[in-house]
């Protein structure tokens, strides 16, 4: 080991930063002077290192794959403990709903409770959009023979989509709930309050005329009411809205932008009438 006196050493470390400097600037001026010099350098170079890199990149990449690793597990691990609690809490909900049916079957012998027989349906296909008297509306394509009335009660999958407006010998259009003239007497679930669902010709039919003192609950569900025995009680229609400005909208589980095909119940109820069972008021007579 060869030993340099302090003197030396220090001027050797004053001089390194100069000497690199001008080696720097020697390179460039080099690879300014002669590009196919540089190429050939940067090549050399390139070359000796690429062994180098090819054996840090596997090591790297095992480094990589192991963190990777670790952190799905960690994901899993939460997971796992979201898992159980939901688990936990549909058998909570799974006895209480045993219990609950046990409770009803009891009651329902009590009474002597009569079922109500399953209504008649029949499904048609939908074969176009809009068109007539209404902006949201659709039109059925049905058979020669049906049995389709006005004020039937059309379903999709989901829940409500509107009702028979008019019947011709082989089509039926239903009135959308969306549309502006709809009018659909509704229940809100949790606190059991009936109001009237208004079509506004968007997304979203809006809540009026509910009780004083009763506020529509962001999330409440919002089911059919059997006032005026237009429609039965109890079909899924859809969930309470908040509109930016605070008004309660109802958000609608049927698809009706997607509507491919409908069914349509015949419940028995007579609420709606045809307009040719309206009365109308005899004419004036004129002054002599």
């Amino acid at each position: 080991m060869i030993r340099l006196s302090i003197p030396l050493r220090q001027a050797l470390a004053r001089l390194s930063l100069p000497l690199m400097i001008a080696a720097a600037f020697g390179v460039m001026l080099l690879g300014k002077a002669d590009a196919l010099l540089a190429e050939r350098l940067r090549s050399h170079l390139a070359d000796a290192l690429s062994p180098i890199y090819a054996a840090l990149a596997e090591p790297m990449g095992a480094v990589r794959a192991a963190i990777e690793e670790v952190q799905d597990l960690a994901r899993l691990r939460e997971q796992n403990v979201t898992l159980r609690e939901e688990n936990e809490r549909l058998r909570r909900w799974h006895s209480a709903a045993l219990a609950l049916e046990a409770e009803n079957e009891m009651l329902r012998r009590h009474l002597n409770f009569l079922p109500e027989a399953a209504p008649a349906f029949v499904t048609a296909r939908v074969v176009a959009d809009g068109g007539g008297t209404y902006a949201r509306a659709v039109l059925l394509a049905t058979g020669p023979q049906h049995s389709i009335r006005k004020g039937q009660v059309a379903l999709d999958e989901r829940g409500f989509t509107g009702r028979v407006t008019e019947v011709g010998s082989r089509s039926a259009r239903v009135l959308l709930a969306t549309d502006m003239n709809s009018r659909i007497p509704v229940t809100l679930e949790d606190s059991r309050a009936r109001a009237i669902m208004v079509g506004t010709n968007g997304a979203r039919p809006r809540l009026s005329q509910w009780p004083e003192g009763v506020i529509p609950v962001e999330g409440e569900r919002v089911v059919t009411s059997a006032e005026a025995g237009a429609f039965p009680a109890g079909l899924p229609v859809g969930i309470v809205r908040l509109s930016a400005q605070g008004a309660p909208e109802v958000e609608l589980f049927a698809r009706l932008d997607r509507l491919d095909a409908v069914r349509l119940f015949d419940y028995g109820l007579r609420g709606i009438l045809p307009p040719e069972a309206v009365a109308r008021p005899e004419p004036r007579q004129g002054r002599r």
